[in-house]
């Protein structure tokens, strides 16, 4: 995710770039697509710099985006030694685009703001197809409306639908609302896809009448689970790349958590989400992308 849109935003901004990955060899292949853009063209000035740490990460920029799988990662980038506020120049914006708790998104809020920052949770919706594609959504939660107008410009560049959803925090809340749906709804087209299957009807039949019907849905029209269907989805290419499976675990607890602190009792998504541990738990279906639940569901 993070790969396609800093390479939206180098392509498409003016501005210069200083990246950082715990993975090496991620920033390595970053840089490598601006050092054959130069050589191309004759430039000795790469626009990409990759920072040995955070801090100096930190120190050098005036917007920070940060796309991580889990809350522990985004505390540690923003809070742990070396991390983003030990050098965070006042006034600098930092969006955060990954989907992580609610109460530790505005806990990391409070102490950018507290070190002169200005801090806007924007996770995002479309997948890798979206990113790769810059047409992402955006769900964007910040501390005023001018504060996300100054932001949104830089979240255009990467997608194609940027919505302010309130105080910081409701980005979030948005995000987690969308992606516990998003995995139930995979659940149930993969079991109506397995059923139909099972009982003799050509799978691209029923896709079609599915995608022409009241069961149309993401999970049926754009990354149908049922392999061969659709030819750009991840189930085509043995549910490689895509959003995880343990990550969608994670966000329908994400969810779980959010309900029960408001006493919002979910039984369908409870479900949904000893679903996906059970795919878990086969560890070929974890890094897998998440419609591999069909699979599992194949399994029974």
């Amino acid at each position: 995710m993070g790969f396609y849109m800093a390479k939206n935003l180098i392509s498409k901004s003016p501005n210069d770039m200083i990246v950082y990955d715990i993975n090496k060899e991620a920033t390595k292949r970053f840089s490598q697509i601006e050092l054959e853009k130069t050589s191309d063209s004759g430039s000795k000035n790469a626009r990409i710099r990759v920072a040995n740490n955070l801090a100096e990460l930190a120190e050098s920029s005036d917007y920070i985006i940060t796309m991580l799988p889990e809350s522990a990662h985004v505390k540690s980038a923003y809070l742990g030694e070396n991390g983003l506020l030990s050098k965070l120049k006042p006034g600098t914006v930092c969006i955060d685009s990954s989907t992580i708790d609610t109460d530790v998104s505005v806990q990391i809020s409070s102490t950018i703001i507290e070190n002169g920052g200005i801090p806007l949770d924007a996770p995002v919706s479309g997948g890798v197809m979206g990113a790769e594609a810059a047409t992402l959504t955006f769900m964007v939660g910040s501390r005023n409306s001018s504060e996300f107008e100054n932001a949104k410009s830089i979240l255009e560049l990467m997608g194609s639908k940027v919505i302010h959803c309130g105080d910081l925090g409701a980005g979030q809340t948005v995000k987690i609302c969308n992606n516990m749906l998003l995995g139930s709804a995979m659940i149930a087209t993969a079991e109506a896809m397995a059923l139909g299957t099972k009982l003799g009807v050509d799978p691209k039949l029923l896709a079609t009448v599915i995608n022409s019907s009241s069961g149309r849905c993401w999970s049926s029209e754009v990354s149908n689970p049922c392999p061969d269907v659709l030819p750009n989805a991840p189930s085509s290419r043995d549910y490689s790349g895509g959003f995880a499976t343990k990550l969608m675990l994670k966000d329908m607890n994400l969810s779980l958590n959010a309900a029960k602190s408001q006493k919002i009792p979910l039984f369908l998504a409870s479900l949904s989400t000893q679903i996906y541990g059970h795919a878990c738990a086969e560890n070929e279906l974890a890094n897998k992308d998440f419609s591999s639940v069909y699979k599992w569901i194949n399994k029974k």
